[in-house]
């Protein structure tokens, strides 16, 4: 899924539920959510409109809905990180690492570690 749309702060939250137990009935999303909990209704509602933007499916079994991803965790991730770097370092990495340095969010040791990562990924 190419420049996805982000997703609101509540629907992120029941995507991380969702992606946390792989697919499940919404009781089953309600028992990943963060306390304070929402409403089921809410949780119903937030569902209906992931399937409708096409982040979730869901599969009638008896009389109940289960729902199941259809975007994973990484790609979202990707997306979402990409369009942060494409928006506010102009589409530069290195600009965005340099920043995080800056603000001391990034160390010296942890840009040592990511270099060890990458060096050993790409073989």
């Amino acid at each position: 899924m190419k420049d996805m749309k982000p997703l609101t702060k509540a629907e992120e939250q029941v995507m991380q539920a969702l992606w946390a137990i792989g697919e499940g009935f919404i009781r089953d999303v309600m028992e990943q959510m963060p306390v304070p909990k929402p409403h089921q209704n809410t949780v119903a509602t937030l569902l209906k409109i992931l399937v409708d933007k096409k982040f979730v499916a869901l599969r009638p079994v008896g009389r109940q809905h289960q729902y199941y991803p259809l975007v994973s965790k990484a790609d979202y991730s990707k997306s979402t990180i990409g369009n942060l770097v494409k928006g506010y370092f102009g589409g530069s990495f290195s600009q965005a690492v340099s920043f995080m340095v800056e603000q001391d969010a990034l160390s010296v040791r942890d840009l040592e570690l990511l270099l060890k990562e990458i060096k050993g990924g790409r073989k």
